[in-house]
């Protein structure tokens, strides 16, 4: 199981900040750090079932992604 920040999301805020620094922001006055607005929660299936694990249908559910 892992809860995070989304990579895509990631990426996409890596091009928002560069296309600031290009059309003339001034990089010391923009913040060095920016927290992810999207975080998902992936579980892999097959791995709980190996450890013995019962997941309960109202997680998988919520869950952003199943591997199996």
């Amino acid at each position: 199981m892992s809860y995070g920040s989304n990579l895509v999301n990631a990426y996409h805020q890596v091009g928002v900040y560069a296309g600031k620094v290009l059309k003339g922001g001034d990089p010391a006055e923009m913040p060095m750090v920016q927290q992810s607005d999207k975080l998902e929660l992936v579980l892999n299936a097959n791995t709980a079932k190996n450890l013995g694990l019962t997941v309960p249908p109202t997680f998988l559910a919520r869950a952003d992604e199943v591997l199996d």
